[in-house]
């Protein structure tokens, strides 16, 4: 699924559709590889996405409406470019908000301070 040098796949396990979807964010469009590459020079090599973990996760999003698809030739070869649809790209600041809620939920988790009170006694 995931190859990794620095995290489990346990941990990366949640995050692939969120990486997808912040990657395409700004409005541009990517083929496979290039997110592949994209993900591995921002993270400083610590994750590795193989095409066996990023295809099917880029079908699955395509099937929702989250990404649109086209085609060009490049030389012989048919390139697939992949883009946020319209209402994707809400969804991608929805997906994005909640990780980042997650992300500090979770710091507050594992370090165990400063947790929110809930008033219960």
């Amino acid at each position: 699924m995931y190859i990794c040098f620095m995290y489990s796949k346990e941990l990366l396990k949640g995050t692939l559709k969120t990486v997808i979807v912040s990657l395409l964010k700004n409005g541009e469009r990517m083929y496979g590889y290039e997110i592949t590459q994209k993900v591995k020079e921002v993270s400083g090599d610590k994750v590795l996405l193989t095409e066996g973990a990023l295809y099917p996760m880029l079908h699955k999003l395509e099937a929702e409406g989250v990404l649109q698809t086209q085609t060009e030739m490049i030389g012989k070869r048919v390139r697939k470019y992949y883009k946020l649809t319209k209402s994707g790209a809400s969804t991608a600041d929805e997906m994005v908000k909640e990780f980042l809620d997650f992300m500090e939920t979770m710091k507050i988790i594992v370090e165990g301070n400063n947790a929110p009170q809930h008033g219960f006694a």
